[in-house]
């Protein structure tokens, strides 16, 4: 790797050139990813993500996070590489934070400008199966990392241009998809080298020193926007939040604590420091994120989005990116080896987004406890569901989808319904999974009263019902079915997860529930917490949601205070009563309401402590 250079002033004109030009390569690999891929979960779902990074290991682009570099060039160095070269790994314990499960397959490629390696194009995703103890490498009940899959740590998987044979035959054997796997990977490869080409000609324009001159600009403008901006708008101190994982898989359901301690210090170099001291050990089960590699950079690069809602506006939001520029301004402070988010080789990790998605939200609620409410309620808007068996042509098959929820209430407007944390995910289309696979999609909607009651409310999750043909086993990777997304500043938690089997509830985590041909899989997802009191909601608006079919009229009653009389096409407002019932509801609001509404969930802690009261405030 270079040595770090004399940094000179960058052209601006030049500037706006090269982060078009990243930004332009990004996408292009990311569609030719998308266009030739062979899994659902890569070509219909779009769960991968690209970047390009420097010489430095820095990340460039900030359209979204993607996994690291520092893995490969710790075992291959940079001078050793040749054009044409694919790296490859998934090793959780070996990736240095940036790879949080065995189905995360990263391929990495070194761009070249006068025959030295002078940035680094990468794609990582969401592969359907590498081998492990269950269809789909993500066994709800593992005890450690070797029933998940297929462990490959940094290798050359091309070299010169020639794929790796053996490796690939190594690979491919241990999937129960090995056409997919094979598939992608060589979607993957060829979409980098691609990009690799593509970039390679921006150094050929420019020269190597005014594009890297650019590269510091680019960083230098988000650091300094973000300290700006953002960072000023939190005052100096100390807060403290918690949130949890509801199970791991193996043992009985109770709460795995993530805390998360914020000190506020605008004159330091890095002025937030994030300390997880106070996170539960390392569950016996697969929730472990191995997260305190390489100083914790993935993790800021990955919590980092969050601090953009405290834009001046949602406009000025959707312009800021998140780059290498975020991580000098955050500090993290891990706890000793054998935590939640420190666990010791081999512990198991493939349902490590209880972990990394919680964080998100303890961070918005840490934000929102030192910022008086200028954050979004909380969200659970990720999580595994799908059906596998044998087909109507006698052959195997996986169907997984990763469905979205809704995000949580605003300070400025209701949450959003049915997204999806990884951008541009989506989830599989009707027509694709009907042709495919055997069952019928009866209905995909939105999961009415899901969203979570407020001034502005949650966004909604989906109601999707599946009618099996055949017999088939179900499996699901699912928090929050317990737990409910919390409400901020007078708002109300959201629905939780649930999955019924002709009226057979399930739990969140499942490898192998039979399913019968003919029976109805009835998945509802989360609702994004509320925001503000639902009792201020214009009655207007929430009789416009019992129209659209977002609140029943019940519910309008009950969480909104609102009587409304009529079909639901030709609705009234009974003012006087709402008035009433209104004024009602709030005398029976405690003076001393906690900030945060968590809903229901456990029936108590430890001492008795009912789970809706555990505030911290």
């Amino acid at each position: 790797m270079s040595a770090k250079r004399a940094v000179s002033v960058a052209d601006p004109v030049l500037v706006e050139i090269v982060e078009g030009t990243l930004a332009s390569v990004e996408k292009e690999v990311e569609t030719a990813i998308a266009r030739t891929a062979r899994s659902p979960m890569i070509r219909d779902a779009h769960d991968f993500r690209a970047g390009i990074h420097d010489v430095r290991l820095r990340k460039l682009t900030g359209r979204s996070y993607s996994a690291l570099v520092q893995p490969v060039v710790r075992d291959f160095p940079t001078e050793e590489m040749k054009p044409g070269d694919v790296f490859f790994h998934n090793d959780v314990y070996l990736s240095e934070g940036g790879i949080g499960h065995l189905p995360d397959l990263c391929v990495t490629v070194p761009v070249f400008h006068r025959g030295a390696v002078v940035a680094f194009v990468q794609a990582f995703g969401h592969h359907d199966d590498i081998g492990g103890s269950v269809p789909g490498s993500m066994p709800s009940h593992a005890r450690s990392v070797f029933e998940e899959g297929l462990m490959v740590p940094p290798i050359k998987l091309w070299d010169e241009g020639v794929p790796n044979r053996a490796a690939l035959t190594i690979m491919t054997r241990n999937s129960r998809m090995p056409d997919s796997l094979a598939g992608d990977l060589d979607a993957e490869c060829s979409a980098c080298l691609m990009g690799a080409r593509r970039l390679g000609e921006l150094f050929d324009r420019y020269g190597r020193e005014a594009v890297e001159d650019c590269f510091d600009a680019i960083i230098s403008k988000t650091t300094e926007t973000f300290r700006r901006e953002l960072l000023a708008k939190i005052p100096e101190g100390t807060h403290v939040w918690e949130d949890y994982a509801e199970h791991d898989g193996v043992d009985e359901p109770r709460l795995h604590t993530q805390r998360m301690t914020l000190t506020v210090d605008h004159a330091a170099t890095s002025p937030l420091i994030i300390d997880f001291t106070g996170t539960s050990p390392q569950a016996k089960g697969p929730i472990n994120h191995a997260g305190d590699y390489a100083d914790g950079v993935f993790l800021k690069k990955w919590l980092a989005p969050i601090l953009r809602n405290l834009a001046d506006t949602p406009e000025r939001m959707a312009e800021l990116d998140v780059n290498e520029g975020v991580v000098p301004l955050i500090e993290m402070r891990f706890p000793e080896k054998g935590t939640l988010l420190t666990p010791i080789f081999p512990a198991p990790t493939n349902a490590r987004t209880f972990v990394i998605l919680r964080l998100l939200g303890v961070l918005a609620g840490v934000l929102a406890k030192a910022t008086g409410g200028r954050m979004p309620a909380d969200q659970e808007t990720i999580r595994y569901t799908g059906v596998y068996g044998e087909g109507l042509d006698g052959m195997p098959y996986l169907m997984r989808e990763v469905l979205g929820g809704g995000s949580g209430g605003r300070w400025y407007a209701d949450g959003e319904d049915t997204i999806h944390v990884v951008p541009d995910s989506r989830n599989i289309p009707v027509e694709f999974a009907e042709s495919r696979w055997p069952f019928r999609v009866e209905r995909l909607g939105l999961a009415r009263d899901s969203g979570g009651p407020g001034l502005y409310r949650g966004g909604l999750g989906y109601d999707k019902h599946l009618r099996m043909l055949r017999d088939a086993s179900f499996m699901s990777i699912a928090d929050r079915s317990i737990l409910s997304c919390w409400g901020v500043n007078g708002g109300r938690a959201g629905r939780p997860f649930v999955v019924e089997i002709e009226g057979r509830v399930m739990e969140g985590l499942v490898d192998d529930s039979p399913v019968r041909a003919g029976e109805i899989i009835r998945v509802r997802t989360t609702g994004g917490g509320g925001w503000g009191s639902p009792l201020d909601r214009a009655p207007a608006l929430v009789a416009a949601d019992v129209r659209d079919g977002k609140v029943s009229a019940e519910g309008a009653r009950e969480h909104y205070g609102v009587i409304l009389h009529g079909p639901a096409d030709d609705l009234s407002i009974d003012e006087e009563g709402t008035a009433r019932l209104r004024d009602e509801l709030r005398a029976r609001v405690p003076a001393d309401a906690p900030f945060f509404d968590r809903g229901s969930g456990f029936p108590s802690l430890s001492g008795g402590l009912p789970y809706a009261e555990v505030d911290h405030r």
